[in-house]
């Protein structure tokens, strides 16, 4: 049986990435999430895209220079309120699988709390393309279920050797490598991102790990 994922929570057109609300939707409709994560100054973990604040808030900060009580703040002035991952993990409730990808390069003391967090759920991977994330994670629990992102640039000669590092588990690939038969052979369970096509998830989602949105 395959498991699939909704991008940053993505499963309707009125809902917005990365909420409380969209995530309560996906998983209602019966899928895991995928979300993206960045820790603030105060050393909170949330569930945000960007490296700033501009697209979203048009305001010209990094996430990493705020507090956690700014955003909350912010948040109640667009009404969009930015999640923390442990109102995620209450949501998901230890039952409903997660993708957690880390987008910037967190320090070690950043990683551990992360951790610490994780200990309320079994259900989850970690994903970056940052290695460096991986690799020092794998330092602190070698058994963590950590994968290696890929875009659409990859080649198949980088994603063959990076698949035999001992910290990556599985692989997260763009959906150019969906039909890509040569996969088959590393040995390494693979999940597909992003799929926005109703076709094209349908083609796929009975043999493919996806990572899709809906919109």
């Amino acid at each position: 049986m395959q498991t699939h994922y909704v991008h940053r929570g993505l499963i309707k057109r009125q809902l917005a990435e990365n909420t409380i609300g969209s995530f309560k939707k996906s998983i209602k409709k019966g899928y895991g999430v995928e979300t993206d994560l960045h820790i603030t100054k105060d050393k909170q973990i949330v569930c945000f895209h960007d490296f700033s604040l501009k697209r979203k808030f048009k305001i010209n900060k990094q996430i990493k220079k705020v507090d956690y009580d700014f955003l909350v703040k912010l948040s109640k002035r667009y009404r969009t309120r930015v999640p923390l991952l442990e109102d995620l993990l209450k949501i998901s409730r230890n039952k409903y699988p997660l993708l957690l990808e880390i987008k910037p390069t967190f320090s070690k003391e950043s990683l551990k709390i992360l951790l610490k967090l994780l200990k309320k759920t079994k259900k989850y991977g970690i994903i970056s393309f940052r290695e460096k994330n991986l690799t020092n994670l794998y330092k602190i629990n070698s058994k963590l279920p950590l994968g290696l992102l890929f875009n659409k640039t990859a080649n198949l000669k980088t994603i063959k050797f990076k698949a035999k590092k001992k910290y990556v588990k599985f692989l997260v690939l763009d959906k150019i490598f969906l039909a890509n038969k040569k996969l088959h052979t590393l040995g390494k369970k693979n999940y597909f991102y992003t799929i926005k096509s109703k076709n094209l998830f349908k083609k796929y989602n009975k043999f493919k790990n996806l990572i899709f949105e809906r919109k």
